[in-house]
């Protein structure tokens, strides 16, 4: 099939070129992606990324919570991994076996069914195991890196690997995973826990995002990395960003490390709004903020 700028053999699953890709993300902002691929299964992301050019890119996408796709759309191929990669399945009394297109939902009520405690937090990360993975996804006060005990990938060469964490490299909201890589399941461990423990746990995680974040806006999560020794939105607040604007784009008032479309901002609204706070936030309190949300693509 002939997708833009490359030609490829019919693959197995669904391929879409110049395919839409701002109704799967959380900002429903940006242009296309040159080709669109669900894999039917690894064995067919493996021959697929094996027939493609080497000269190609390659992203993947969860569920598009943290990330802006640029309105210029994203050059080559997006993988997204629906429902056969999204199975989670107990390996033992502590272990699960995840695929990377699980939700962090699924994994952590999994864990509660199966007595496993150490995942509640995964409750509250509104993305898929492949980009936990991927960005060593955390909060309330754990990562992905705690849990992890290896993941399957496969290469942008088609070969496919199991990677341990220690090899991930995993630092705070980054790793070293190759690029053009896509995590096509990861096994976690727990502990031993109570399911009526674990479901308060879990409970009390939703209960404190519902009251300090922005849920039921068009928002990408959190936006900026926290420094060392200091939170991001605290930085963003004390600045004087909280409910700036630049368009349709604004800073949360209810969580200010969070970036809303009121309705029809653009990616280049929001991203120029991110800079613009990074900005004032060096000038006015001497810190550099890193942005956590991914930005892909090519600008319009």
């Amino acid at each position: 099939m002939a997708a833009g700028s490359f030609t490829i053999a019919e693959p197995q699953g669904r391929a879409s070129a110049n395919a839409p890709l701002s109704p799967l993300t959380w900002f429903k902002t940006g242009g296309p992606a040159e080709l669109l691929y669900e894999p039917a299964s690894a064995d067919a992301l493996v021959a697929f990324m094996r027939n493609l050019p080497s000269s190609v890119p390659v992203m993947a996408l969860g569920l598009g919570s943290n990330l802006i796709v640029r309105d210029g759309g994203v050059p080559g191929v997006v993988v997204r991994l629906g429902k056969p990669f999204a199975k989670v399945e107990q390996v033992d009394g502590t272990t699960l076996r995840c695929g990377g297109g699980a939700s962090g939902i699924l994994v952590s009520s999994t864990a509660r069914d199966a007595g496993i405690a150490g995942l509640e937090f995964l409750r509250s990360i509104p993305g898929t195991v492949g980009g936990f993975v991927r960005m060593n996804g955390g909060a309330y006060g754990r990562e992905t890196a705690d849990v992890l005990v290896e993941a399957e990938v496969v290469l942008r060469s088609g070969e496919r690997r199991t990677l341990s964490g220690a090899q991930l490299g995993y630092t705070y909201r980054h790793s070293e995973l190759p690029e053009g890589a896509v995590v096509v399941s990861a096994t976690f461990r727990g502990t031993p826990g109570e399911s009526a423990a674990i479901q308060a746990e879990m409970d009390r995680i939703a209960a404190a995002r519902e009251a300090s974040q922005p849920l039921r806006s068009k928002t990408g999560g959190s936006t900026f990395k926290n420094p060392p020794g200091e939170k991001a939105w605290e930085l963003v607040d004390r600045a004087g960003c909280r409910g700036r604007r630049r368009g349709d784009a604004q800073v949360s008032e209810k969580h200010t490390n969070f970036l809303l479309n009121l309705g029809s901002a653009t990616s280049a609204d929001i991203e120029a709004l991110g800079e613009e706070v990074r900005a004032q936030v060096r000038e006015k309190m001497g810190v550099t903020l890193e942005w956590e949300i991914q930005r892909v693509g090519v600008m319009k």
